[in-house]
């Protein structure tokens, strides 16, 4: 019988054939296996992801809380922007802070569905607010935003005159200086409204791009109420700048009274409600520094205050005032410039319903410290207010600027109506 040897390098190549084929095998089902367990995990994953989402799905409050302005949104108003509302539940709690931590305090609606801001917000700001809300399965949802308010550089104001609450005389106009530049007047007139009780027909006029004046034209009716509406907030007053008050003002107009200077005559007659009530003897600007002409208003009144000729123009060689009273008693401003009518107890008696020597006042007699409630500067004083009106007649000087002081007066009605932007 033949004997079949079988060689090393046989043997090495048959031992690596069924290597490979074993090899082959355990790496076709290594494959195989973690193919299989890997497609099953992932399903199984899958499914249980799933299976989560839906669960929190209906687990999630149905509450929808919204916050505005928008978070991180810039240059928000200080009066109607932030607030916080909610649909399909109620708020539970809202806390609205400063950058700083500082708490800022607000109104919940009685019905939960809404939170604001007790009060006007401070400019370039960045406040945060965090609102917690319920459904009716008291399941509660949340929301957080942050916004900043406009900057000053991006805002302007109107500072105005008269005030709230006052009663003031029948030749005040409202008066409205802003502290920006305008220069879309109509956008910014048309968010000032001016209405009186007495039905008065009121018109503004701009004196320049910072200045707006509205009046009836002719004084107001004595007794009536005048309310001023400012709806500015937003209002693009220049480019890039946005008006932030939200205001309502009302004042009241008292007794219609008009003093009457003649400075020919040196006198004043003092009329009230039509009628006269008393006739005061002055002493009004000398020919040198006449007294104003026209229709002034009194804008301020001072019992005593100090008058020194420098700041006026009224100058010595060296610099100084030519004259420097420093307890001017019973005065009362009609002028920007410096015109007043005031108590004078400097000047000898005679002077008062004889000469005019003033360096353009009105003066009356007077006692110094203004103390003594017998004198006429301080009858006229204790029976005016501001808002009265005096007209000054038959003086060499000019009639005097509608823009110096509250004197519009001095224009006349088609004159006012033509530099009105509504």
């Amino acid at each position: 019988m033949e004997k079949r040897v079988i060689t090393d390098s046989k043997r090495r190549k048959g031992l690596m054939a069924a290597s490979a084929l074993l090899g082959g095998v355990l790496v076709l089902s290594a494959c195989s296996d973690d193919g299989g367990s890997t497609g099953a995990s992932a399903d199984s994953s899958k499914t249980s992801q799933a299976q989560v989402d839906e669960a929190a799905a209906k687990d999630a409050s149905e509450a929808q809380i919204t916050i505005a302005p928008k978070n991180g949104a810039t240059n928000a108003s200080i009066n109607n922007a932030a607030m916080v509302t909610v649909a399909k539940g109620k708020l539970t709690e809202v806390t609205m802070t400063t950058a700083d931590g500082e708490a800022v305090e607000g109104t919940l609606a009685a019905d939960g569905s809404s939170w604001k801001p007790g009060g006007q917000l401070e400019r370039s700001t960045t406040y945060k607010i965090s609102a917690t809300a319920s459904d009716s399965k008291d399941r509660e949802a949340h929301a957080n935003s942050s916004f900043t308010t406009v900057s000053p550089e991006n805002s302007f104001i109107g500072n105005f005159t008269p005030e709230d609450g006052s009663t003031v005389g029948v030749g005040m106009p409202v008066s409205i200086n802003f502290n920006k530049a305008i220069t879309d007047k109509k956008a910014v007139q048309d968010g000032i409204k001016v209405t009186s009780s007495s039905g008065q027909e009121v018109v503004g006029h701009w004196f320049n791009n910072q200045r707006l004046d509205l009046r009836p034209e002719d004084y107001w009716q004595g007794g009536s109420t005048v309310t001023l509406k400012l709806a500015l907030d937003g209002v693009e007053g220049a480019d890039g700048v946005v008006g932030v008050q939200q205001k309502t003002v009302t004042f009241k107009v008292g007794r219609n009274q008009v003093s009457t200077v003649d400075a020919k005559a040196h006198t004043m007659t003092v009329t009230r409600d039509g009628k006269t009530v008393k006739t005061i003897p002055i002493s009004a600007g000398s020919a040198d520094n006449p007294t104003y002409n026209g229709q002034m208003v009194i804008s301020e009144k001072f019992k005593e205050t100090r008058m020194d000729g420098s700041t006026v123009g009224f100058t010595d060689d060296d610099g100084k005032g030519e004259y420097d009273i420093k307890d001017v008693p019973h005065a009362m401003r009609l002028s920007t410039s410096g015109t007043f009518i005031h108590g004078n107890y400097w000047g000898a008696k005679s002077i008062f319903g004889s000469a005019n020597t003033s360096h353009g006042c009105v003066g009356l007699s007077d006692t110094k410290g203004a103390g003594d409630s017998g004198t006429p500067a301080a009858w006229l004083y204790d029976n005016s207010m501001v808002g009265d009106v005096v007209v000054v007649t038959n003086s060499p000087d000019k009639t005097i600027a509608p823009d110096n002081g509250l004197n519009g007066w001095n224009m006349s009605w088609s004159e006012w109506t033509a530099d009105s932007a509504a």
